[in-house]
């Protein structure tokens, strides 16, 4: 929320960004700066880059930060930047380890500034339900970063499912494998690897958390189904690591439908393999991350149909977040920019008291509170043998 009398808080300015994480060595900070400057709605002028104040300082320098407004912790970036500056940031995106998602969150949320914050939303389903009813006492923009919902053709399956063409939906299969945790490299101090698999700063949850939470999200988000039940097997292959890199789970759907969910990070040969299928009375769709400018749209008793994205039977909601011509790809970076780009018009509708169009879209508290409840009803399910367990 903006500071009353800031001369550059104007509807069409760009957005003040703060960002806490994200320093040296970190994968997802990059990505969130790209995905903020893709469109031109934000400019990045502070940061607590990490939690080692050496580093803090080296990786504000290698971004062009003012050393004056490179804070050596979240807290302090905070209070700084809410009550000591005039054109203090108006929006912080947290991009830390799962632990320190809520105590980062709470304090700009208490500092009246926007927040963009990295999945899953907390470690504990309590901590992400206290920062909702802060949020809304505040008035404060939260989303949460599930990319995935911003690549065009799951906004164009999203429309489908709306507009009825696959009739009523039975049955709803996604998976997310992975190869990268098959070996121990946690121990080899692989940043990456050794926070995620660490309990104290991942959560009750490893690969579930991770990808799983992704997984859960895409589905819920084209659908519009809600999970009523799970049974979960949540693994660990990988002798001596603390979280499970392997997860199988069924659902059943409250409008009846059946669904699966399969994540992994221990299958050989899979780089990033995020697949979707959801199948009705009268159609059914496939669609996979590793080449999301087709969808496969298959009409029951006719040939399957190829919907590239940008052509005009993507449909409206695929057009928005749609920016270069049929046969120029947009992948990973420009998703992750479409739901930077949302956010964005939601801030601006925030500085100007009035609601954001109603065609603005992107995961927030919810859908992060969504996301925990997925956590921890898998880990209870799980831990009682895959017993069916309501979410």
């Amino acid at each position: 929320m903006a500071i009353e009398g800031r001369s550059d808080d104007k509807a069409g300015g760009r957005i003040r960004l703060g960002m806490v994480g994200g320093g040296e060595g970190a994968f997802i900070g990059a990505v969130h700066r790209i995905a903020a400057r893709l469109d031109d709605n934000y400019v990045l002028v502070a940061g607590a880059l990490s939690s080692t104040p050496e580093k803090a300082l080296r990786s504000g320098a290698a971004l062009g930060l003012d050393p004056a407004r490179t804070y050596p912790d979240f807290a302090t970036m905070a209070t700084q930047e809410r009550r000591r500056r005039r054109d203090g940031i108006e929006a912080v995106a947290i991009v830390t380890p799962n632990h320190m998602h809520a105590p980062a969150a709470e304090a700009f949320i208490r500092a009246g500034i926007h927040i963009i914050c990295d999945k899953p939303l907390t470690t504990t389903l309590k901590d992400a339900r206290r920062l909702k009813l802060l949020a809304e006492r505040r008035g404060i923009v939260f989303a949460v970063t599930h990319n995935y919902t911003g690549y065009p053709l799951m906004r164009a399956a999203r429309e489908m499912v709306q507009a009825g063409e696959l009739g009523e939906i039975r049955v709803v299969q996604v998976e997310y494998p992975q190869d990268w945790l098959t070996t121990r490299i946690e121990d080899t101090a692989q940043k990456q690897a050794e926070w995620r698999t660490d309990p104290a700063r991942s959560g009750a949850g490893g690969c579930i958390g991770d990808i799983g939470t992704h997984a859960f999200n895409l589905a819920q988000f084209v659908t519009g189904l809600t999970v009523a039940e799970l049974s979960a097997e949540l693994t660990t292959f990988v002798p001596g690591r603390r979280l499970d890199d392997n997860v199988q789970i069924n659902f059943r759907y409250a409008n009846g439908a059946r669904g699966s969910l399969w994540a992994s990070q221990v299958a050989p040969g899979n780089e990033n393999g995020l697949m979707l299928r959801i199948y009705g009375t009268k159609a059914g769709i496939q669609w996979r991350q590793d080449n999301p400018n087709l969808l496969y749209f298959s009409p029951l008793g006719e040939p399957t149909r190829i919907i590239t994205r940008g052509s005009a039977a993507a449909g409206a909601a695929a057009a928005r977040v749609t920016r270069v011509p049929p046969g120029h790809p947009e992948g990973y970076l420009e998703g992750f920019a479409s739901i930077y780009t949302e956010i964005a018009a939601a801030i601006r509708a925030a500085r100007e008291g009035r609601a954001p169009d109603p065609a603005v879209t992107f995961p927030g508290l919810d859908d992060g509170i969504a996301g925990m409840a997925f956590i921890e009803a898998a880990v209870r399910s799980s831990a009682r043998n895959g017993a069916w367990v309501r979410l």
